[in-house]
């Protein structure tokens, strides 16, 4: 046996084996030393407004006395800290994870309210994006209110999908401020503009019975006014019912 060429190869190896480990520990740094030098949080955008800032999110985690910013990156639990902000009505996901040169970073997923409710038996909530109730509360967003006969199961089952249908469309997005449910369930609309009530009656084929309201405004309002009528309903299929003002009456 050539033990001398033996003896090369092995030396080659441990010297492989050495600079493995060396530039593993090189680009590995002892995390107890890794400090966190910045907190970056992503708070995901919707279609629709928000509460949520990002003074908010650093608000919860203080007032659960999690201190992060030159805290040892080693030390810092994520899960714990999403546990904390997942635990917060206006966040529907949190994720968190560490980054190189000291950053950690926390993206939010919060609940979008769609419509503020103020009902006749004093509740007041708002419903999200999910069709459930979050409560009220001293955050304030631009939405549309709905007032009048309206439990909270009503609220999340017949109301939420109401003011999707409503929000989905630019027009109605802008053209209406109020929603009323009636002692029968049935829903008005109070527009921007013009001194009518619109009645849908009950909350169901929203997107046609709006279409056909639509073709009304172009092709009737245009012509005759917006305030000619108090009241428009657009209940019953392919008819539209307007109660003229006593003034317009010949």
């Amino acid at each position: 046996m050539d033990w001398k060429k033996i003896l090369l190869i092995a030396l080659d190896v441990v010297f492989g084996i050495y600079i493995v480990l060396a530039m593993t520990a090189f680009n590995h740094p002892d995390e107890k030393y890794n400090v966190c030098t910045d907190v970056k949080i992503n708070i995901q955008e919707e279609s629709a407004e928000g509460f949520l800032t990002e003074a908010d999110v650093t608000n919860m985690l203080h007032e659960a006395r999690v201190s992060l910013l030159s805290k040892p990156m080693k030390s810092i639990n994520t899960r714990q800290i999403e546990e904390i902000l997942e635990g917060n009505d206006l966040i529907d996901n949190a994720e968190c994870f560490k980054s190189v040169g000291g950053l950690l970073c926390i993206d939010i997923v919060q609940r979008v309210p769609v419509v503020r409710v103020i009902a006749q038996n004093g509740d007041d909530y708002y419903v999200d994006n999910h069709n459930e109730v979050m409560q009220h509360n001293n955050y304030t967003c631009n939405l549309l209110v709905a007032t009048g006969n309206i439990s909270k199961p009503y609220a999340s089952k017949v109301l939420a999908p109401v003011v999707r249908q409503i929000m989905s469309d630019p027009f109605w997005r802008n053209q209406i401020v109020q929603l009323n449910v009636l002692n029968d369930r049935s829903i008005e609309l109070i527009p921007r503009v013009g001194s009518h009530i619109i009645y849908l009656g009950q909350g169901r084929g929203i997107a046609k019975k709006l279409d056909r309201l639509q073709k009304f405004y172009t092709y009737g309002l245009s012509q005759t006014g917006w305030n000619r009528y108090s009241r428009i309903s657009v209940e019953f299929d392919n008819q539209i019912i307007c109660k003229r003002r006593p003034k317009h009456r010949s």
